[in-house]
């Protein structure tokens, strides 16, 4: 196809004016939303996939020193010019970062001390607890310890740090750049909450862009803008410094304001007391002890196993979102308070773990049909409707649904007192959420039920066909599967004790059928059969049957120490 001189020159404009304007092109590594705000699935250890999703609500918080960030670019802008500044060289501190005095340090050192003076009142608690750490690293690695001042500038000190570019943690690492430099991300895992794994990569990151810019100030930059910026405005302006730059209209104003931002935390941090910064409630340094512990142990099990609430726990391993140590990983070392270790080592083998269902009530409104409600909570239609006795998916406005959620609770069995494990009579509900690997089979061997009851309780149409993450309902008795699941986690052994039944009879209602009746007594559908005089499994609403035999011998079962 022959193109005529003016659609040729119209096709080629774009690519001309993008090579005129090449020098105020964004950076894609710079800290704004990109490709690496999207979701991604990965491949863990144990072959199964793992979605780098948001953290939960409670696990993420946004990064204090942004909380004002456009107030600060507006009285940046109203300076004037930026220009280079002056060695600082007090008395009363020494730095090993390169320290200058211009007007935007002088702007920080006052928005410092008046409008976010209890906000740096904070960053200051908490820097004791974290900079011994960082700065030994820097001074292993031979990079400026006073660089242990940027996570004050980036979150605070704060973990749980989430901007809304999606960076995380103290260092807010993007999640490309963290993984460039070690950090292990996904459901379980989240390495740039870790203060020490994360200060190790910033460190080595520190380290590569110091060696590319050979400039403390242009490194720090470009840590912030992706170094493949700074690159390109040092080469389209011919600048040698930071200072340089910062006078051209091509950095962001966010980068801009991040050297100067650094050196007045530094000065300040420093010497408080001569900006005011008195009575300040410092942090004990972080110290802990580590344990092996088995894949999937919850730190719920292990508050229960210690002198430690959740909350001392949970801030000693924050790199654990869900709270339970990763699935593919055989020993695990949680970090638990000094003097903790051996007493988690004691206990941890004999903390039950029992899941339980309760229900919630949800009142429908006008708009609302079956379908929205189980979307909205994860539960299968059949597994609603058998929660609320209904025969039709119809629903009125005002209508009251229980909806079915599953609760775990953690214990400590008693050294002398074994503890028996529930009603076998009671039919009880449990939530299971297919994995990857799991088949329908397995599933009904784990919980001692059939395939087809599976399918039965849960509306499959194909009981081939179960996706991972899909909820499945079970309607078992003792939930053998979920004591044997604990027992082997905890170290725990099972053991069967004779005890005698007395006989009893069960009504049969609409839904039952003979597999289901057997398990809910713990018996085999041959010994209904047998003591009822039945010709096959067909069985009918109202129907009596006995199912227990006076002379017959049950068990039930034990979880000892």
């Amino acid at each position: 196809m022959r193109y005529k001189p003016t659609y040729l020159f119209l096709f080629i404009l774009p690519f001309l004016l993008a090579s005129m304007w090449g020098c105020a092109a964004i950076d894609s590594t710079s800290k704004v939303p990109s490709d690496d705000a999207t979701l991604t699935v990965e491949a863990t250890e144990d072959g199964s996939e793992v979605l780098d999703a948001e953290l939960p609500a409670d696990e993420a918080t946004v990064p204090e020193p942004e909380t004002t960030a456009a107030e600060e670019l507006i009285q940046l802008e109203n300076l004037g010019a930026w220009v280079p500044g002056n060695p600082y060289t007090p008395e009363e501190a020494s730095y090993d970062f390169p320290v200058t005095m211009n007007k935007q340090v002088e702007f920080y050192l006052d928005f410092f001390q008046n409008k976010q003076r209890a906000a740096f009142t904070r960053w200051l608690e908490r820097s004791t607890r974290y900079v011994p750490m960082i700065q030994e690293e820097l001074r292993t690695a031979g990079l400026p310890q006073d660089l242990a001042y940027l996570p004050m500038i980036e979150s605070g000190y704060n973990l749980t740090a989430y901007s809304t570019a999606k960076a995380v943690g103290p260092w807010q690492f993007m999640r490309s750049t963290a993984l460039d430099y070690g950090l292990e991300i996904n459901k379980y895992v989240d390495d740039r909450r870790d203060p020490e794994k994360s200060t190790k990569a910033a460190v080595a990151y520190l380290s590569d862009l110091y060696e590319k810019f050979g400039d403390w100030q242009l490194a720090v930059a470009a840590y912030n803008a992706g170094g493949g910026k700074i690159s390109k405005g040092i080469k389209c302006y011919n600048a040698s410094d930071f200072w340089e730059l910062a006078q051209e209209q091509y950095l962001n104003n966010e980068t801009k304001r991040y050297v100067p931002k650094l050196i007045a935390a530094i000065i300040i941090a420093k010497n408080p007391e001569k900006y005011g910064f008195t009575d300040i409630n410092y942090e004990q340094p972080l110290t802990y002890e580590t344990i092996e512990v088995p894949p999937l142990t919850s730190l719920r099990a292990v508050e229960v196993a210690c002198e430690a609430d959740l909350d001392e726990l949970r801030n000693l391993n924050r790199n654990l979102p869900q709270l339970v140590t990763p699935p593919y990983q055989e020993n695990y070392e949680l970090k638990v308070p000094v003097g903790q270790k051996d007493l988690v080592a004691e206990n941890l083998p004999r903390v039950k773990q029992t899941v339980t269902t309760d229900y919630k009530t949800h009142v429908v409104d006008g708009r609302e049909n079956l379908t929205k409600i189980c979307q909205l909570y994860k539960v299968n239609k059949t597994t609603l409707l058998k929660a609320n006795n209904l025969r039709k998916s119809k629903l009125t406005k005002g209508q009251r649904l229980r909806i079915p959620y599953q609760i775990t609770n953690y214990a400590l069995l008693d050294k002398d007192m074994p503890l028996q494990a529930g009603d076998q009579a009671e039919n009880r509900l449990v939530l299971h959420k297919v994995k990857r690997g799991e088949t329908i089979s397995l599933i009904a061997g784990r919980y001692n039920v059939t395939p087809k009851l599976i399918a039965s309780w849960n509306g499959l149409s194909n009981i081939n066909q179960i996706k991972v993450g899909q909820q499945l309902a079970l309607y078992v008795t003792d939930t053998s599967g979920t004591a044997n699941l604990v027992a082997s986690r905890s170290g725990i052994k099972r053991e069967t004790v004779a005890a005698a039944v007395n006989p009893a009879y069960y009504e049969v209602q609409n839904g039952d059928t003979l597999w289901n009746i057997a398990r809910r007594f713990d018996l085999t559908p041959d010994q209904i059969r047998q003591w009822n005089n039945l010709d096959s499994d067909v069985i009918h609403p109202g129907t009596r049957l006995q199912v227990s035999d006076p002379e017959a011998v049950g068990s039930l079962s034990m979880l000892l120490p």
